[in-house]
């Protein structure tokens, strides 16, 4: 199976993000969603970040974006994930249980050409057992999530990734509260 092959067939890859390896595949599919979830041992109610390369994907997932979080995302020189109140297209299970859904547009690189070219939303998490520590590297990485993925990238093996996003969530009334810094 090659890399298209395991996104749109509903694989799970560990990938090199712009940020830290994550884990995930298309957001789409609900046996995606399940296997990410059983792989890493976690609980469904902890929500998923979804990956997109652009505003029109994003619109597709959240609506319109409001204002505030255009501007955000428009300055932001380090990776932002945005808590949106709601979303459409996806399967319960990629957002949090109060409806939200957390996305964050990749702009450039590896994970953003594979948005592109395969035209799917990621399913985003760490690629870490749930309640271990973030891989910042490849060998970081669990074994058990590596050999149970159905397909893993070999990109970046040897470089140390750089950190978590940022988190923003949209609040009532357009104020911005900050999760993560």
């Amino acid at each position: 199976m090659n890399l298209l092959e395991a996104v749109t067939g509903g694989g799970v890859l560990i990938y090199p993000a712009e940020t830290v390896w994550g884990i995930g595949g298309d957001a789409r599919n609900p046996k995606v969603i399940e296997k990410v979830l059983r792989l890493k041992k976690r609980p469904p109610e902890k929500g998923f970040i979804v990956l997109v390369d652009g505003w029109e994907m994003l619109e597709y997932l959240v609506g319109e974006v409001p204002p505030v979080a255009r501007d955000w995302l428009e300055k932001s020189v380090r990776p932002l994930t945005v808590i949106y109140p709601r979303f459409r297209h996806l399967p319960a299970l990629a957002g949090a249980p109060d409806g939200s859904l957390a996305v964050r547009m990749v702009k450039r690189g590896f994970v953003h050409n594979l948005i592109e070219v395969t035209g799917t939303p990621l399913l985003s998490t760490s690629a870490n057992l749930s309640g271990d520590p973030v891989p910042l590297s490849f060998g970081d990485i669990h074994p058990s999530l590596l050999q149970q993925a159905d397909y893993v990238v070999n990109l970046h093996r040897f470089k140390q990734s750089g950190r978590p996003s940022k988190i923003i969530k949209l609040m009532p009334g357009g104020q911005i509260k900050v999760i993560r810094e």
